[in-house]
């Protein structure tokens, strides 16, 4: 089959991916295996190859997706449960005290989304905001905006997130240079799109706390645990990737302190012991019967198990692409192209975000469309965690009426959809740019 007919493949195809989920409402699951099955029949596959297509693309993925995910989904729940997002909040709160309490909002946001879902850290931080809010007289937007920055900054860029988990798997980068890479890119969008924006539009839109959502302060089962328990059961699992990351640049391959370190690094072991650790601190220590923290551990999977799913038809799609020949021609095509594999990624990803909605089926998207173009140039080590933050990015920006989040926010400040496109999306598309522009400019000195 021509190149021109397999590009012409590659693009009905993601018109059509785009067309299911937006228009029909078909579940981007369904919509991402069906439309990878149609790449492989249009290419020519032979149907028994199609099939394996399928199969190898949600194996290979899942394997790995699936495990860090759910994980990170249990170790994340019992945060929750146990209070410690709320623990991080307070004495945030009080360190920074009332006048810097933004910063205090973007912090804890930062550090409460790597274990926690952002819709959950949202929900469970937001009495917090309507607090300061009724006591100051100020905007909800100004303290509002820096916790939501902090929490969609790492929910973007820093695994065990499940959005750059399934970039950094879906194009083979190792997680350490992503957790690199992203906390160095998230941290200046987080204070620009966070206390800096937040004072900004708090001052141009006043919003009060919505009647409909007055609520009672959330009550804990115990006290809350401590803040230098949570604060090191967080890093647990992200100092042990880093340093298995560092340790296969300063050690040689074979030597014992590489390989300890290569295993105990590992996302699977680092997050195993990390979700070890909530239980046994976070549940058992403070009173959880082991039946309870089993049941909690049960609950955490029920959301994870969605975005363990449309990770692996991500992978299918990706694998379809590349063993039709589609991706081979479309790798070539954007080799030809001027600009660079970081631009790229980061502009299909936002073309898939303003058309759908959805970050994640918006980052497994760019990163099965970007796959065959690593694979030609040969990129490998760090670059590759430039490209998934670069994804990450694209996948950000100009969130819409077609993105959950949206309303979200939308509903629990009492925003009409001009004002939330003004505060929400400019935020959003805030973290978006910054975060490419970070890895662009590291990608010109490592690429």
């Amino acid at each position: 089959m021509s190149g021109s007919m397999l590009i012409l493949i590659a693009a009905a195809a993601i018109f059509l991916l785009l067309f299911l989920v937006i228009r029909t409402k078909l579940h981007a699951f369904v919509a991402l295996l069906l439309v990878s099955l149609l790449v492989g029949i249009a290419a020519g596959m032979p149907l028994n190859e199609v099939l394996a297509s399928v199969q190898n693309g949600m194996g290979g993925t899942l394997g790995f997706v699936a495990v860090v995910v759910g994980l990170g989904a249990m170790f994340g729940k019992m945060l929750e449960v146990s209070g410690g997002a709320e623990r991080l909040a307070q004495t945030l709160m009080k360190k920074f005290g009332e006048e810097k309490s933004q910063w205090a909002l973007g912090i804890t946001g930062f550090l409460v989304a790597i274990p926690v879902f952002f819709d959950v850290g949202f929900i469970i931080l937001v009495p917090i905001v309507y607090g300061l809010a009724r006591k100051t007289g100020k905007s909800l937007l100004h303290y509002g905006i820096p916790l939501l920055a902090g929490l969609a900054v790492t929910h973007s860029f820093i695994p065990p997130t499940p959005g750059p988990i399934a970039v950094a798997d879906l194009i083979g980068a190792d997680l350490g240079w992503v957790i690199l890479f992203g906390v160095i890119a998230g941290i200046p969008a987080m204070i620009l799109a966070g206390p800096v924006f937040g004072k900004y539009i708090g001052k141009k839109i006043q919003v009060a706390v919505p009647k409909y959502m007055e609520m009672e302060e959330k009550e804990y089962d115990k006290d809350l645990p401590g803040f230098g328990l949570i604060a090191s059961i967080i890093l647990v699992p992200l100092v042990l990737i880093l340093v298995n990351t560092l340790s296969t640049v300063i050690y040689e391959e074979g030597h014992i302190v590489r390989e300890i370190t290569t295993f105990v690094g590992h996302p699977f072991v680092a997050l195993t012991i990390a979700t070890l650790l909530t239980f046994f601190f976070l549940g058992t220590k403070r009173g959880y019967s082991k039946q309870e923290i089993q049941d909690i551990a049960t609950k955490a999977l029920e959301p994870a198990g969605i975005i363990i799913l449309v990770t692996g038809a991500g992978g299918v799609f990706k694998q379809v692409l590349i063993d039709s020949g589609v991706g081979e021609v479309l790798g070539d095509m954007m080799a030809g192209s001027a600009l660079p594999p970081i631009v790229l990624a980061f502009l299909i990803a936002a073309a898939v975000r303003v058309a759908q909605g959805s970050a994640t089926v918006s980052m497994v998207t760019a990163a099965g469309l970007i796959t065959p173009l690593i694979g030609i140039l040969g990129l490998e080590g760090p670059v590759l965690g430039l490209i998934v933050i670069s994804i990450a990015s694209g996948a950000t920006v100009l969130s819409h009426v077609n993105d959950s989040g949206f309303w979200l926010v939308n509903r629990y400040f009492g925003l009409d959809v001009k004002d939330t496109l003004k505060s929400w999306t400019v935020m959003e598309t805030i973290i978006g740019l910054v975060g490419f522009v970070v890895v662009f400019v590291i990608g010109i000195f490592i690429g």
